[in-house]
């Protein structure tokens, strides 16, 4: 019996509040209320797995430790947490927020090395955010560029990384899709598990990515589809045991 293929409703925090935008951009951002009360939500719907987004860290202009703290402390869901994790001080407060993995992003590109030594002492409590725009790595709120994305999933994949949450950057927030192309070039190049995250507005969406759980796609993150309704959380989990 293969593996279920686990769904990860969103909560991203901007300003204290859970909202969504639209390819990264800050000015598209709609906002969705309390992220206690989103992720509650979720949790409500039967999620095992919450993404928790820390975008004021990813952002760089402040951060939402205390939100994604108080957002941990509500649920009993595990919680994935991503967002301005570049160094020691930022891994040490995620991992303090109760967390059960950290994703870092932007640090693959620009602090190889640490990234590295990161993933060596804490093994499975690490993932890579890879988030792919034009067939490269952005970082930074998605403001920088960075190498070829299957260039860098390929090298951390050597150093044992564990886990790559990718994120088609073109689609995300879009309903557009998601990018099954990139996902399968993904899966080409590593053995670690992958997370798809971009552009899932369907059901239909789920089922197909679901079908690429032999090629390594573990789950998939989902957003602006459950927030305006395009999916219902609890039909989808239904699919996870298909």
């Amino acid at each position: 019996m293969s593996e279920p293929f686990i769904l990860l409703p969103a909560v991203d925090i901007r300003h204290g509040q859970a909202v969504q935008l639209v390819r990264g951009a800050p000015d598209s951002a709609k906002q969705f209320g309390d992220p206690v009360a989103a992720a509650l939500r979720w949790q409500r719907a039967g999620a095992q797995w919450l993404h928790l987004v820390n975008l004021d860290g990813a952002f760089g202009d402040s951060d939402s430790w205390d939100v994604v703290r108080a957002v941990i402390a509500a649920v009993n869901m595990q919680v994935e947490v991503s967002g301005g994790i570049r160094d020691d001080a930022t891994l040490e407060a995620a991992l303090a927020t109760g967390c059960a993995r950290v994703n870092i992003g932007t640090a693959a590109i620009e602090n190889p090395k640490w990234t590295q030594a990161m993933i060596a002492r804490y093994a499975e409590r690490i993932a890579l955010a890879i988030d792919v725009k034009d067939a490269r790595v952005v970082g930074r709120g998605w403001v920088t560029q960075g190498p070829a994305a299957l260039e860098v999933i390929s090298s951390f994949s050597t150093f044992g990384c564990a886990r790559f949450v990718i994120t088609d950057v073109a689609s995300d927030g879009t309903l557009a899709g998601p990018n099954l192309t990139l996902l399968r070039e993904v899966c080409a190049v590593t053995d670690a598990k992958v997370i798809a995250s971009g552009g899932i507005a369907s059901l239909a969406d789920i089922a197909a990515l679901a079908l690429l759980r032999p090629c390594g796609i573990e789950g998939a993150v989902i957003g602006t589809a459950l927030y305006l309704g395009y999916i219902d959380l609890s039909e989808a989990l239904a699919l996870e045991e298909t």
